[in-house]
């Protein structure tokens, strides 16, 4: 199922090739950054401003689509 040290291997060359060099610091910070956000936003708790948001948005989704 998980791939041995040579399929990796593989794997960062043809990254390597695609992406070049000077992109792949990049991608990896990007990547961080945004998995870095992701959790945040897991951890913390919605304020009722975002709650209240969030249920005027979908009424007015279903309303929009009812209407159809």
């Amino acid at each position: 199922m998980f791939a041995g040290s040579w399929e990796w291997l593989i794997i960062l060359a043809v990254v390597l090739l695609l992406f070049g060099g000077s992109k792949l610091p990049k991608l990896g910070g990007a990547l961080g950054e945004s998995i870095r956000n992701f959790k945040r936003g897991i951890r913390e708790k919605p304020s009722a401003d975002q709650l209240e948001d969030t249920k005027s948005n979908s009424h007015k989704t279903f309303s929009n689509k009812s209407s159809s």
